[in-house]
């Protein structure tokens, strides 16, 4: 028996090495184009964000006009994040540069993130394949790279929640991941009830440690600006329901088929919130049925938010990327790949909101991939056994790995 978990234990050791080399590579590259690539006009828009706080304050900011700038719709940590970043242009490093780092680096980690998480649900040779395809996926290398944003680091936080909590036993740690995931892009929002769903389900010190470690994150992070400027706040981030171009999904489709400007100018306003709904109640079901399975739960229900977003931007691809792996390998490689040639073409565009006729029907195309890939992943999801949560914050990994479902057919392959 020993002599057995030795092997395996160096078997995982070599294939973490190979995912850690292809994240190196992945990062390398991201890097480089960050270095010889201007980027979008959000690089731009960012630059006078950052300058906008420090001239006003990562709290203040939300209750300014800031001319010839669109809406400051980004989180409370965001503010505190350009506050660094700008202080990083005084020892010469281009703006350009830092403002794409925290996606590239959150795509090094989310790929070494994917590969601990399916390794603990499918075969090892399964793990390294998903893993390096995070570190590799093209739209992650157009988006992370080349745009910027910050939506990789929080779809990265997001998932470390979800591992912390299921796969590592670390509730605390769990719940001020998942704070940090919507602290600094709000997207996220829609898999925190999952979260909390299988906290509570593993027993009350869990929920308890959860709830503590995200509301500390909290408070601290949005205390200030919910007791400063909450007006402000409440409009620019919570009710922010994205621009109104026609170029993705549910909005593209009724475009297309002619339905009227009112119902489209419904769902891209407050009918939005309904799909946000719908996200999260598909959320907290697969947890209530699969909490062992809240890893690639909140893969897919930020996928689904894609799918149904009314609104639309290259970078909000970012949101189905890894979770995609997760589910397996070639809904991942599928998605990533159809939809980083979407990504690469938008941006070679006039502009990275106005796409061309090849792109749009390029995106058509991705979104059936993302909508069978999802259908793929709820099959998984309630294929596995209904293991309950684990109980107890033992910190140790080995101890804890999550009990292997049997892989269903059309799994990854190792």
């Amino acid at each position: 028996m020993g002599i057995r978990m030795r092997c395996v234990t160096r078997d995982v050791r070599r294939a973490r090495t190979v995912v850690l080399a292809a994240a190196a590579v992945g990062l390398l590259t991201r890097m480089l184009i960050a270095a010889n690539k201007p980027g979008p006009a959000d690089v731009h828009i960012f630059r006078g964000f950052a300058e906008a706080v420090v001239r006003h304050g990562p709290i203040r900011i939300y209750e300014q006009p800031l001319p010839g700038l669109p809406v400051y719709n980004h989180p409370p940590l965001a503010g505190w994040l350009l506050l660094g970043l700008h202080e990083l242009t005084e020892l010469g490093i281009p703006f350009g540069i830092l403002i794409r780092s925290p996606a590239s680096i959150a795509d090094f980690f989310c790929a070494l993130l994917v590969f601990e998480i399916v390794r603990r649900r499918a075969s090892l040779g399964a793990a390294v394949a998903c893993g390096a395809g995070v570190a590799l996926s093209p739209v992650l290398i157009a988006t992370s790279g080349y745009h910027g944003n910050t939506d990789a680091v929080a779809i990265t936080f997001a998932l470390a929640a979800a591992h912390l909590l299921v796969d590592r036993r670390s509730p605390s740690a769990a719940g001020v991941a998942a704070a940090l995931s919507i602290s600094v892009k709000f997207v996220p929002v829609v898999a925190i009830p999952a979260l909390f769903v299988v906290a509570l389900r593993a027993g009350r010190p869990a929920l308890l440690r959860f709830t503590a470690g995200f509301t500390a994150l909290i408070a601290l992070v949005w205390g200030p600006v919910l007791v400063t400027v909450p007006e402000n706040l409440m409009e620019n981030v919570l009710e922010y329901a994205g621009g109104s171009w026609r170029l993705w999904g549910i909005v593209r489709f009724a475009d297309v088929l002619g339905l009227p400007d009112s119902f489209i100018a419904f769902v891209q306003g407050d009918g939005h919130f309904l799909f946000v709904l719908a996200c999260v109640a598909a959320g907290v079901w697969l947890a209530l049925l699969r909490p062992g399975q809240l890893p690639v739960i909140v893969g897919f229900t930020m996928g689904l938010l894609l799918l149904l977003s009314t609104a639309s931007a290259l970078q909000y691809l970012t949101w189905a990327a890894a979770g995609l792996f997760v589910i397996g390998f070639w809904e991942g490689a599928a998605y990533s790949c159809l939809l980083g040639l979407t990504a690469l073409l938008g941006y070679q565009g006039r502009s990275a909101v106005r796409w061309s006729d090849p792109v749009l029907h390029l995106a058509e195309a991705g979104w059936a991939v993302l909508a069978v890939g999802l259908a793929v992943g709820v099959r998984r999801i309630l294929a596995a056994p209904p293991v309950p949560p684990p109980r107890g914050t033992t910190e140790d990994p080995a101890a804890v790995a999550a009990p292997r479902s049997p892989r269903p057919t059309g799994s990854p392959v190792a």
